[in-house]
């Protein structure tokens, strides 16, 4: 019977009044909060940073698709000369020859922040048939700036040998191939985005006996990302 009474026994005066005081204090904060949220002022200063974040973010699109468009970096072949023709005759290369292609090769960057891109590759056919390899270093074009390098090719004269308008062209006094460059890098956007670019050349030239020099060049080039 005690334990009954005690369970139905009333809260104390201070725990309801404790309960009183945060009931309102929590109530005041509600209104508090509902005022602040109604306050011209403050839905007026909310607009405004959203309207900021909007412009702002609108803005850095327009720049990413306009001014900091990724653009294709350009190979050109300036000029260029294949060392040793000066021993071929008429009717054949000797075996013991030293072919080595030699060109000066400049990378345009038409973009607005620095171009950086790994070894390039390039690959020298004649007749159909691999006939010479080279690699250049890695190297950084700045925006908008041309970056000058000196492109060798080692060739092999046997592979040369074996192809069988060979005497024909000597006796022409001129030797055409094609070359094939590969250029991989890259361009940063505002610090934060980074695109990969690969650039491929396909070249085709003529090499001349008499001067060594390349001519009769035409090339043609596909960027892909």
């Amino acid at each position: 019977m005690a334990e009954k009474e005690e369970q139905t026994k009333p809260l104390s005066t201070t725990t309801t009044r404790s309960y009183q005081i945060n009931g309102e204090h929590d109530h005041a904060i509600s209104i508090d909060l509902k005022k602040h949220h109604h306050n011209p002022k403050y839905l007026k200063c909310c607009g405004y940073i959203s309207a900021l974040i909007l412009i702002l973010a609108f803005t850095i699109l327009m720049l990413i698709f306009t001014v900091f468009r990724v653009k294709e970096p350009v190979l050109n072949i300036n000029s260029g000369k294949i060392n040793g023709l000066d021993r071929a005759s008429k009717n054949t290369i000797r075996l013991d020859t030293n072919l080595t292609v030699v060109a000066d090769v400049s990378i345009e960057n038409p973009n607005v922040v620095a171009f950086k891109f790994g070894n390039t590759t390039t690959t020298l056919y004649y007749g159909g048939v691999v006939v010479g390899n080279g690699r250049n270093p890695a190297g950084v074009a700045e925006a908008g700036k041309t970056v000058r390098t000196n492109m060798t090719i080692d060739v092999m004269t046997e592979k040369i040998l074996g192809v069988r308008r060979l005497t024909s062209d000597l006796s022409y006094g001129a030797l055409g191939m094609r070359s094939y460059t590969s250029i991989s890098g890259g361009v940063k956007i505002l610090k934060i985005i980074k695109k990969n670019v690969v650039v491929k050349v396909n070249c085709s030239m003529t090499f001349n006996i008499t001067s060594q020099a390349i001519q009769d060049q035409i090339c043609m080039q596909h960027m892909s990302f």
